[in-house]
């Protein structure tokens, strides 16, 4: 039980997060893309204070073998940056500039009934599964 109340609350936070710092709002993303033209770069801030989060999140855990869920932690071996890693951020960041969106924010513009977001998850789950599809071939 622990477990379901820690993630509904870290989803709850996380998207309350999406909405106040406005990355549900596709033209406010899409302005943020926009360097050459009418550029937004208050989703910098955003950025930087979730990198900050996620630099300290990931020295905390370096030093626990468990989170507080029980759960081992699975942190990726994997450094090498190849040609499938550079093409796969070459592609969500077409997508993230076309659409506006990113999954985590879609979802929730998804469950806030945002008409766009009914046309991107779909879009989205699609492509995942594709991908699923072709990389086991």
């Amino acid at each position: 039980m622990t477990r379901y109340l820690i993630a509904l609350a870290s989803g709850l936070i996380f998207g309350l997060g999406l909405i106040a710092s406005g990355m549900t709002n596709p033209a406010k993303v899409k302005g943020f893309l926009d360097l050459f033209g009418a550029w937004d770069p208050s989703l910098a801030l955003v950025m930087g204070g979730a990198i900050s989060v996620g630099v300290i999140a990931f020295a905390l855990t370096k030093r626990r073998s468990r989170s507080w869920t029980g759960d081992p932690f699975e942190i990726p071996a994997e450094t090498l940056i190849d040609r499938r890693l550079i093409a796969g951020g070459l592609l969500f960041g077409v997508g993230w500039g076309i659409a506006g969106f990113c999954p985590g924010p879609a979802l929730v513009s998804l469950a806030s009934g945002l008409p766009a977001a009914w046309i991107f998850v779909p879009a989205m789950l699609t492509g995942m599964l594709a991908y699923d599809y072709f990389a086991k071939r």
